[in-house]
């Protein structure tokens, strides 16, 4: 699982400063990173409705939006898959309640 996600961070991450013409994410980049959030904020709007509508077919697909458009974000915020993937590391095994107050949010 985690192999497709590295690979489509890679993929995200190498389009920045592409064509704009050839590439949607370059398209995404070049509009800055604050629409670069504005559209992840978009999908993932539109996967909650799909949510609640109880649409698993919409869902499945505006969730793989969200994961995209994440992507997208972060790389515009100059922050590494890499470095969500060992916050996850970090957490795993930790209660969610122990973890939040651990950072004050609890």
């Amino acid at each position: 699982m985690a192999n497709v996600l590295t690979r489509l961070a890679r993929t995200i991450e190498s389009r920045k400063g592409e064509d704009e013409k050839k590439s949607y994410a370059a398209k995404l980049f070049a509009r800055g990173p604050e629409k670069c959030a504005e559209k992840f904020g978009e999908e993932a709007i539109e996967a909650i409705i799909a949510a609640t509508k109880g649409d698993r077919k919409n869902l499945t697909e505006e969730a793989a939006d969200v994961i995209f458009h994440m992507f997208i974000m972060l790389s515009s915020r100059d922050v590494k898959f890499k470095d969500v993937l060992d916050e996850l590391r970090r957490r795993e095994g930790v209660s969610g309640i122990v973890e939040k107050q651990s950072r004050g949010k609890g």
